[in-house]
This record gives structure tokens, C-alpha cells and sequence, in this order.
């Protein structure tokens, strides 16, 4: 095998196209490689409409950049023909080694798609050695093929919920199908509330998917994604995460804590350590601390035992003891509340979850949960400050599709 039939087999060249030269340009900098292709005189091509074979009408010189060549960048020129077919007419041939459009070849493309992945762009296209705008068009093209192609008929059950996109109000909606064990995400829209259940819905239809069928929602106590829910997937049961009941507790001690230490001198290191679980892993001075904060009876230590005590209720095994444990620990709570000014962010953390009392006992008849999705939460903000954030919505989009949603196999390689 000469260094010509490597080359071709790297390219993953067919008949009749062929390796017709090799140059290495020293004077460039970096040093460029640049290999010429041809076809066999009197060759054949396929029509790009029916594959009819047809002779060459004319040739256009193009150039597509190829993977470097050990420390070289390299390029790949060839004279592309049009070819005349009876039923279609005059049309340009695909070439084998690079997508319509394309002025790189899949295999650069390729590898430029996994380092993203791994990435950010920019830092990317610093190691390609190109500009960053056009690695971004790459991106977004695979991006979007791939995800017109997912098909959605078999999802029964999703879980929705959103991730901060830029400073200020800015967010976007992520949707999960909750039986996908691996890489789930099935749908990302700028926004939150109401109107992004509307577009997963539009999004469900045109990928074989059909609201009606959809008998369970998992997602937060938001009051738009509830309203969205009821509007759009009148059909499915709505369950709210527990993560979610026991976020919103955390929340109301620490605004009780904050409160509080404007009034008296809570001990030192028990900012952390009340919004840590009684069992949980402490520091060397948190549990001390803790201890000392119940033995004075403040009212941060009883938000604290509220807080707890949401665990007791979380390890019933039935429905049944659900319901009466939660309607326990709603009295009980509500008895030290009751008529306490700085347990008033307690108070409406209990009022929320008697509104939503139904959809959070819905969790005892469901198998899933919103783990993954506040899991993948994390990820997306790691990817953003790893970024140092994105230009808008639609790139931290493409971002979020290409770390979690079934789109592994963007690029079909040569």
C-alpha cells in the first residue's frame, strides 16, 4: 500500500475518485498540505436526485479542510462536475467526503462535534485553528438534523423544568422523558412558564408523539408549568417532586436563619449545617454548632425540626401512610408557626404544599422523579462557566442538546 491508497482510505475515497497530487506548501504558516483529487476520465456519476448514473455537463474547483496532517493543516481540492440527467436536469454531484454546503470534510467535522462535547467552542476552534463563528454553524447543523430525527411516539411519561440561560431573568425549559435511562432530554425552548408546554406539545406532534398519550408530568410547584400542564396534557397525572418539597423547606429555614441573626447571635458555622440533613456530612464544628442552636430554642432550630421532620414523612411505604403522615406533620408545623412572625417563610412553605397536596402524594403511585433532570441541571451550569456564558439562548441550547439528549450519532463518518 503506497501513501496515496493511505490517504484514499482516510478520506474513505470510492471509485472513481482518486488521489491525482500531493504538495506541501513550506512557505504558509502553519505549513498546509494540499491534496488534489480527480475522477477517472469518462467517469460516471449519480444523479443527487435518483442515483441514475449520467455523464459529467461541467467541473467546479473546490476546497474542503481536512483533519491536520500530523502538525500541518491540510486540504482537499477537487474539480466537482454537474452532471445532466434526462429526468432532473443539470445538477451537482454530492462528494463522499463532505456534507452539501460544507467546506470541511466529515471527518474534520466530526472530530470538531466530539471536542465540543467535551469543550467549550471557543476553546475548540483556539485547537482547530479556526474561528469560533464557524464552528458554531457546524454545531447548530448537526444539532438540528439529528434532533428532527428523534422519534417521540413511545414517551408516556416527562419531567419539565428550567435552567438559567444568562443574567436577569433569562431562562430556558428543558424536558426529559422519564423512561429513558440514558441521555433523555427530548426538547430545549427559551423561557419558561405556560408557553413552552404549547411547544414541547407542537414539538411531541411532529415527532410521532401525541399529547393524549402522555399519563404523567413530573416538574416543580411553578403555577405557569402547572397551568401549561392542565391546558396542553389534560389527560396526564401530575406529580411533584419531592426534591422540590424539601427545596422549598430549605429555602424557608434559611430565610428564618437570615431573619433571625439580625435579632441575636446564632452560633457560628450552623449557617451550613441547618441546611444540611440530621444524618448528613458535617464538618468538624457543624454538629456543635447545631446542637447548641436547638438547646437555645430559637426559632431557627424549630423551621430546622420542620425541615427534618418532611423525612419522616418521605420514608412511608404506602399512599395510605403518606397522606396521614403529611396531614400529621401539617398540624404539627402549624402549631409551632402559628402566631410567630419570623416563621412566617415557614408558614407559606406549608401553605404550598396544601395547595399542592395531591400532586406531591402523586409520588407514592409514580416510579419517577426529578433527580436527573435537577442533576442535569448542574451539568448545563458547569458547560455555561466553563463558557464564561453563551452569546443567547439558541447556542446554550445547542449545548444542552449536544450533553444530553439521545443525539450521539450526529455525524455519519466517511
Amino acid at each position: 500500500m503506497n501513501g496515496n491508497d493511505i490517504i484514499a482510505l482516510g478520506l474513505g475515497l470510492q471509485a472513481p475518485w482518486e488521489i491525482a497530487g500531493q504538495l506541501l506548501d513550506t512557505e504558509k504558516n502553519p505549513h498546509e498540505l494540499l491534496l488534489t483529487l480527480q475522477a477517472r476520465r469518462g467517469a460516471l456519476y449519480p444523479c443527487p436526485v435518483c442515483g441514475a448514473s449520467c455523464q459529467a455537463h461541467d467541473f467546479k474547483e473546490m476546497t474542503w479542510r481536512h483533519l491536520n496532517f500530523f502538525q500541518h493543516h491540510c486540504y482537499v481540492t477537487a474539480s466537482v462536475p454537474r452532471v445532466r440527467c434526462p429526468e432532473h436536469g443539470v445538477k451537482r454531484i454530492q462528494v463522499p467526503w463532505a456534507r452539501k454546503g460544507s467546506r470541511f470534510t466529515l471527518l474534520f467535522e466530526q472530530a470538531a462535534m466530539l471536542l465540543v462535547r467535551e469543550m467549550p467552542v471557543l476553546t475548540t476552534a483556539r485547537i482547530l485553528e479556526m474561528k469560533d463563528k464557524r464552528l458554531w454553524r457546524i454545531v447548530f447543523h448537526y444539532v438540528r438534523a439529528s434532533v428532527s430525527r428523534l422519534d417521540l411516539s413511545a414517551l408516556r411519561a416527562f419531567a419539565v423544568d428550567e435552567t438559567k440561560s444568562r443574567k436577569g431573568h433569562r431562562y430556558v425549559t428543558v424536558f426529559l422523558d422519564l423512561d429513558r435511562k440514558e441521555k433523555p432530554l427530548v426538547f430545549a425552548v427559551c423561557g419558561k412558564g405556560r408557553e413552552t408546554l404549547a411547544a414541547f406539545r407542537r414539538h411531541l406532534a411532529s415527532h410521532g408523539g401525541y399529547a393524549g398519550r402522555i399519563v404523567e408530568v413530573v416538574s416543580d410547584m411553578s403555577g405557569a408549568f402547572i397551568s401549561g400542564i392542565k391546558a396542553h396534557f389534560a389527560n396526564s397525572t401530575h406529580t411533584v417532586d419531592w426534591f422540590h418539597v424539601v427545596q422549598l423547606f430549605t429555602r424557608a429555614v434559611d430565610e428564618v436563619r437570615r431573619a433571625e441573626s439580625k435579632r441575636v447571635t446564632l452560633p457560628k458555622a450552623s449557617r451550613w449545617a441547618i441546611l444540611k440533613k440530621a444524618e448528613g456530612r458535617f464538618t468538624s464544628r457543624q454538629p456543635d454548632a447545631l446542637s447548641e442552636l436547638v438547646s437555645m430554642d430559637l426559632h431557627t432550630a424549630n423551621a430546622w425540626r420542620i425541615k427534618e421532620l418532611l423525612r419522616w414523612v418521605r420514608r412511608a411505604e404506602t399512599m395510605r401512610a403518606a397522606r396521614w403522615r403529611l396531614t400529621w406533620f401539617a398540624n404539627m408545623a402549624w402549631s409551632l408557626v402559628a402566631g410567630k412572625d419570623l416563621l412566617k417563610p415557614v408558614g407559606k412553605a406549608l401553605r404550598t404544599i396544601e395547595k399542592h397536596r395531591d400532586a406531591i402524594l402523586a409520588r407514592w403511585d409514580s416510579g419517577h422523579n426529578n433527580a436527573r433532570t435537577e442533576a442535569l441541571n448542574g451539568i448545563f451550569q458547569a458547560a455555561k462557566r466553563r463558557a464564561r456564558g453563551y452569546r443567547n439562548d439558541q447556542t446554550f441550547i445547542n449545548i444542552i442538546y449536544l450533553l444530553a439528549a439521545p443525539i450521539q450519532n450526529t455525524i455519519k463518518s466517511t
